[in-house]
């Protein structure tokens, strides 16, 4: 055979053989693709997963506060760890989220007990039976005739007195409590006033279908029927079972809305109306961070001649608002300039100007990079 033919009977060979050995490999992952997409990861994730049973307390955890503020386990002194379990990130984090319902009552009683501030039920006509909220306010909060501070925190998982609920867990009370802000604020005369933007809904377990009262045409169902209904339930009851011998079945929540304070944006204009505007101060301010700046450019656009009488000045940290977006008119957007200031992430020494284009109102370095998240 003459040389040429036999490269060239090589080169084919090798191309072929690449080719089928590509083939070959794209069948193995068009297979493995198609097993991967039967799975269902989640249901797998559960299959050896502990039971979603956490301790209800802070000693449950063997946890506690100490001196400075800080988490520590109560005999060894170390932080809190998430990830008390390996390989079982979805248990961890529900057991972070327990610690966390946790903190929340603990924050609540640190307002009540050591800022002395009073719990104020909304919606303020709420009946007995219907979902309800609540703020947190100083004794003079309607009563001090100069000057009162309202503090609204972001979005997510975090309740009234509460700007991080990871800062808490992670860092101390000091950097994730809104607690600083209050204790200062009552020091230098200002009534004090703690939204609560977050609790919009009552979470209530959804009534299983089995549960549900029968129609009133069941009883006339001949008892043949119902057994062999009962005996198909029992079956599926049992499949389900079998396939993931340790189901995590979670319980299946339902949300009602709490009146006039199903979001944030509602609750911020509520309590303006019924407590904030009411009140007697000459003076007042506002610090907001994250969504709560969006809530009160809101709250401007929907009572704009009353805030602007009202409000003095307001400190915003990493606001998320868009007077563009919310279609704040000129007058407001005028306005922001000159009354208000949005702290926001930056390796810039503190009080530097940043974002200079932006000119809905002054943006300045709160010399930290990353944003306060809050869960």
């Amino acid at each position: 055979m003459p040389i040429r033919a036999s490269i060239f009977l090589f080169c084919l060979v090798r191309i072929t053989m690449a080719q089928l050995l590509a083939q070959e490999e794209k069948e193995k992952t068009t297979a493995l693709k198609d097993l991967l997409s039967r799975i269902d990861l989640d249901e797998l994730m559960k299959k050896d997963e502990p039971p979603l049973n956490f301790p209800e307390t802070l000693d449950g955890f063997e946890l506690a506060f100490n001196e400075h503020g800080q988490l520590r386990h109560i005999h060894t002194g170390e932080p809190f760890v998430f990830n008390y379990k390996e390989d079982l990130h979805r248990w961890n984090q529900k057991r972070y989220e327990a610690l966390g319902e946790i903190i929340t009552k603990y924050v609540y009683e640190l307002l009540e007990n050591d800022c002395n501030l009073k719990k104020e039920i909304l919606p303020v006509d709420s009946t007995v039976d219907e979902p309800k909220s609540f703020i947190y306010m100083s004794e003079d909060a309607l009563t001090n005739p100069e000057k009162i501070m309202v503090l609204i925190q972001g979005s997510g998982v975090v309740r009234a007195g509460q700007w991080a609920r990871r800062l808490i867990i992670n860092e101390d009370l000091n950097s994730g409590t809104q607690i600083p802000f209050i204790n200062r604020a009552k020091e230098e005369g200002y009534g004090v006033i703690v939204l609560n933007p977050n609790e919009n809904s009552l979470e209530v377990e959804k009534v299983p279908d089995s549960a549900k009262k029968p129609s009133p045409d069941a009883s006339d169902e001949p008892a043949e029927k119902r057994e062999r209904k009962e005996e198909r339930e029992n079956k599926k009851k049992k499949d389900f079972y079998e396939k993931y011998r340790n189901p995590q079945k979670e319980r299946e929540m339902e949300h009602i809305p709490i009146r006039e304070n199903s979001t944030p944006e509602e609750h911020t204009l509520y309590v303006w109306d019924h407590f904030i505007s009411k009140s007697l101060a000459k003076n007042i301010f506002i610090v907001a961070h994250s969504y709560g700046g969006l809530s009160f450019v809101n709250l401007m656009i929907q009572r704009e001649a009353e805030v602007k009488n009202r409000i003095r000045a307001v400190a915003m940290t990493d606001s998320v608002h868009n007077v563009w977006h919310q279609e704040a008119n000129k007058s407001i957007r005028d306005w922001l300039r000159e009354h208000c200031c949005n702290w926001v992430s930056s390796p810039e020494p503190l009080d530097t100007l940043v974002d200079p284009m932006l000119n809905d109102c002054p943006r300045v370095s709160a010399a930290m990079q990353h944003h306060k998240k809050t869960h």
